[in-house]
């Protein structure tokens, strides 16, 4: 994958400030690109520097173009492909504000009990299709006998998989640390103003000929946007540092797919469900028993693992699932719709972002199969 939208994302600005109402991961990443190209930026949230209010803060963070592709429309395995190459590149300009965020593309092993070998094989057509259409740059799928499971992750040794798939080149971050990294290199903007505990909504702005507003509220913008709704999304942390998996493991599930993401010093991130809900109360009894069993059943070793917490959030989505940039009346841009690939879709929604907000128009939308109206909708508000 080229990078040949570089100099459009580096073209001037024809504007001299911005407000950008939300500070999760699209939020701060746009914040500071914007500022670090001269723009004035007054970044809002109703919540605090520690994202509590985002739904990046519960999430796994896993780069999984393939193994997403699987539930996902085409244009997410696009962007996803994308963010693979260009998410090393935006976490470099971070380190000189904090401590190097946590990044590997060690791949995705994918893992099945012997009664859902059907599903198995119908995942495998669809991942081995992806691949061919995204870009076959990425290793070829590697099909697993148990012996082949037990050479990529020694920890499985005794386990109950007699077959996997191996997705090489897929990767994922630290959530929590790349969003602490980011109001760091935020902090060190003297052109960022920052203010925590403060809503704000576009209709409550009348932006000038010199200043943009660029709402990514999430499900705060829902007065704004209707067909915006929640999808309630559950993980659990927890500590097993006796459990040495060195990769993202999924498991294909008649009922949901489940994923266990390690993070450094012991931390693993457990999750699957989806649940169409706006409900933000705590994790039930049901999920939670349901989760642990799960990866249980696929390392012991999870038995005497600490829990550190049980988290839900309700997810941005739109009726298609897929993300959309739309202009909100004159020089405010409507960025939202992210659903549960946030940190997959984040690089391309900041560059086509910064497209629309420079030229008017964004070739990396149709190049990723996204609806073109937004860069028409675009040059008619301008």
């Amino acid at each position: 994958m080229t990078h040949d939208d570089d100099a459009t994302e580096l073209a001037p600005l024809p504007f001299a400030s911005a407000r950008v109402l939300g500070a999760g991961l699209i939020g701060r990443l746009l914040a500071l690109a914007l500022a670090r190209r001269g723009c004035r930026v007054d970044l809002y949230d109703a919540q605090g520097p520690d994202g509590a209010g985002a739904a990046a803060r519960v999430a796994a963070a896993m780069l999984a173009p393939l193994a997403e592709s699987a539930v996902a429309p085409p244009p997410v395995a696009r962007m996803g492909r994308y963010a693979l190459d260009r998410w090393p590149r935006l976490l470099a300009g971070l380190t000189t504000t904090a401590a190097p965020v946590f990044f590997q593309r060690e791949g995705t092993l994918v893992l099945w009990h012997r009664q859902d070998a059907a599903e198995a094989e119908r995942f495998a057509r669809v991942v081995e299709r992806t691949r061919g259409w995204i870009g076959d740059d990425l290793p070829p799928i590697r099909h697993l006998d148990a012996a082949g499971i037990v050479a990529l992750e020694p920890a499985l040794r005794g386990s109950r998989f007699a077959q996997g798939l191996y997705l090489a080149g897929e990767g994922q971050l630290d959530n929590r640390a790349l969003l602490a990294a980011l109001h760091a290199a935020l902090v060190a903007q003297p052109n960022v103003t920052l203010h925590w505990h403060r809503p704000m909504a576009p209709d409550a702005i009348d932006p000038g000929a010199a200043e943009r507003v660029i709402d990514c509220r999430g499900l705060g913008a829902r007065p704004q946007w209707a067909a915006l709704r929640g999808v309630r999304g559950e993980v659990i942390r927890v500590h097993a540092p006796d459990v040495a998996l060195s990769r993202p493991t999924r498991l294909i599930h008649p009922r949901y797919p489940l994923y266990i993401a390690p993070k450094p010093e012991g931390v693993f991130v457990i999750g699957a469900t989806e649940i169409e809900s706006g409900d933000m109360s705590p994790m039930s009894v049901r999920s939670t028993l349901e989760l642990l069993s799960a990866a249980y059943a696929v390392h012991s070793g999870f038995g005497e693992a600490r829990i550190l917490e049980l988290a839900t959030h309700c997810r941005p989505t739109l009726p298609d699932h897929l993300p959309s940039l739309r202009w909100h009346g004159p020089r405010v841009l409507q960025v939202n719709g992210l659903y549960r690939h946030g940190f997959l879709l984040a690089p391309a929604l900041l560059a086509m972002t910064l497209e629309l907000l420079a030229t008017g128009e964004s070739p990396l939308a149709a190049r990723f199969g996204l609806d073109p109206m937004a860069a028409t909708a675009a040059r008619d508000a301008a």
